[in-house]
């Protein structure tokens, strides 16, 4: 006689009702967990630090986790991951025991239906809707829980066995700002009108600032007004006043050997003091010279420091680039500064037909931003006028047209060797089709 054995029972046991508490504790501390993460991504500095100002409840304590938000997050992550596995793997349990095979599906269906959606979903909803409670809410208790040593170890092990397969890959102290993001959240700023137009332009400036070089800001050597040191005062006086400048470069042998500055109150002084038939080597004043290459928040930093307002601009072989002033610098921040005496030239003319006239100093990414998509090409040349001189393979003549990428370029306002304007004449319809 063949003994069969009983089929396996399903019930709902103590032990199964003592796995169910652990579950819905593990599912309320998921989504909680779920609600730090989101609280603490959405949150800034700047907006922390305004919740202190406010004297806000518990806003000391979400200010100091975001300072850290780095070494915080990493914590909040793996608690996160570990409360939804041990929660979904205990539903497994339960649903297998109680439901047989068919506990699979149904424990499927439960860890899609509470543990995302209710656990994970609702509460990172409610936090993107609700930034600033969710964050005031969550800050002591993930302060206690980065306080938990273990935790943080295991934690950073982790993310060092990360790193040893995947170099690079796991979570550092290095900053969650670019300054892409920046831009983009200064435009959307602007958008919705919580900042100026200016103000995002201005934002946009001190960003481009810290990368741009002196080369990109200086005047050029061919437009430089300069003067002989052996010159005299008097003859001086008259081209400072026919120049509009208040600081003149003074030069010995040529150009390449700057050997001082003249600054026109010296020359009206010495004037006044019947020296005018002196040479300005007797007046000029120390010249301080800076590398093309030399970044301009560098460069106002040590005009700053040493109070100066002109450096001589030289090249890597040592001559004479051009010079640059205090003025250019800070125009690079709030734009073209223009005083009195300066004459208004427009950098960009808009025609009828869609084309530009631009100067043919102008840099090619400031010309690709007045253009439709694509624009001039970038390469070895900074300027739209050193593209024309690229692409003719020679000094133009006047009227002389290139065409680059579709669009035409012609040399207008040619004056020896040096193109003045650029006329830029974009690709038409037609010929965009045939591209």
């Amino acid at each position: 006689m063949i003994a069969v054995a009983d089929p396996p029972s399903h019930h709902f046991g103590p032990t199964d009702i003592g796995l169910v508490a652990v579950i819905v504790v593990l599912i309320v501390l998921t989504g909680f967990l779920a609600l730090s993460e989101t609280a603490l991504t959405r949150m800034s500095k700047v907006k922390a630090a305004s919740l202190v100002e406010e004297g806000r409840r518990g806003a000391g304590n979400l200010l100091n986790l975001v300072e850290r938000t780095e070494r915080v997050l990493p914590v909040v992550l793996f608690a996160l991951e570990i409360s939804t596995l041990v929660a979904a793997t205990l539903v497994g349990v339960v649903a297998a025991h109680v439901f047989g095979a068919v506990g699979v599906v149904v424990g499927t269906v439960f860890e899609i239906l509470v543990i995302f959606v209710v656990a994970e979903l609702a509460p990172k909803t409610w936090a993107v809707q609700h930034s600033e409670r969710a964050a005031l809410l969550a800050a002591p208790v993930i302060r206690a829980l980065y306080a938990l040593s273990p935790l943080r170890w295991a934690t950073r092990a982790l993310i060092r066995v990360s790193n040893a397969i995947l170099p690079g890959s796991g979570m550092s102290d290095g900053p969650y700002t670019s300054d892409e993001m920046i831009r983009a959240l200064a435009d959307t700023a602007a958008e919705e009108a919580v900042i100026e137009t200016e103000e995002r332009t201005l934002i946009h400036s001190i960003i481009d600032f810290g990368d741009t070089v002196v080369r990109d800001v200086m005047i050029p050597r061919p437009d430089m007004v300069a003067v002989e040191s052996h010159a005299l005062v008097a003859d001086v006086v008259d081209i400072a006043i026919g120049a509009g400048y208040s600081r003149i470069p003074a030069y010995g042998q040529g150009i390449d050997d700057v050997v001082g500055v003249v600054f026109v109150k010296d020359l009206l002084r010495a004037v006044r003091q019947d020296r005018g038939a002196d040479p300005v080597s007797t007046v000029m004043r120390e010249a301080h010279f800076t590398p093309e290459s030399k970044r301009v928040s560098e460069l106002m930093r040590e005009m700053q420091a040493g109070k100066f307002h002109i450096a001589m601009v030289v090249d890597e072989y040592g001559g004479t680039a051009g010079i640059v002033t205090l003025e250019d610098l800070i125009e690079e921040l709030v734009g073209e500064i223009s005083d009195e005496y300066d004459v208004e030239s427009a950098d960009v003319e808009r025609l009828a037909d869609g084309g530009l006239v631009v100067n043919a100093r102008m840099p090619i990414d400031e010309v690709n931003e007045l253009l439709p998509e694509p624009g001039l090409p970038e390469g070895d040349w900074d300027t739209v006028g050193g593209l024309v001189y690229s692409e003719a393979g020679h000094v133009p003549t006047e009227g002389e047209e290139v065409e680059v990428g579709g669009h035409r370029l012609r040399a207008e306002g040619v004056s020896g060797r040096r193109i003045g304007r650029v006329r830029i004449e974009p690709p038409r319809p037609m010929e965009s089709a045939d591209a």
